[in-house]
């Protein structure tokens, strides 16, 4: 969902604060979770809230959830798997594109993820059990 800034409230900053951390809850539980599964089949799994910039409302903040699958015997090696969900991000544009500095004319939008908490930790409920579920 869209914001422009104008809208951009101590309530909607409420609202993006408690999704961040009740998915960093979530991804916390799903480590514990499953981590037994994943050591069984020598891989590694990683879930993470990830956040860029410091201020919800500054273009360039950006924060998502992140669940990554690799092998243990491959070293910092590439992932084999990862999904990530950006859940709030803010940026500056200009006609509909994104730019990096204050052009005159400029907007700042933040954009919000769509679905509820219980629709995204479905979705990361499924896409690990879907790539348990492949041939691994």
């Amino acid at each position: 969902m869209k914001y422009q800034e104008k809208d951009f409230t101590p309530e909607l900053k409420a609202n993006i604060q408690a999704m961040e951390a009740a998915l960093k809850k979530h991804s916390e539980i799903l480590l514990r979770e499953n981590h037994s599964i994943f050591e069984e089949k020598n891989l590694e799994f990683y879930a993470s809230l990830d956040v860029d910039g410091h201020d919800h409302f500054q273009p360039g903040y950006r924060s998502s959830i992140v669940i990554g699958i690799s092998e243990k015997a491959v070293p910092d090696g590439d992932l084999i798997n990862m999904q990530l969900i950006t859940i709030w991000q803010c940026v500056r544009t200009v006609l509909g594109l994104e730019v990096s500095t204050n052009i005159p004319g400029s907007k700042i939008i933040g954009m919000l993820v769509d679905e509820t908490l219980e629709e995204l930790k479905e979705e990361l409920a499924e896409h690990i059990e879907e790539f348990l579920n492949e041939e691994y």
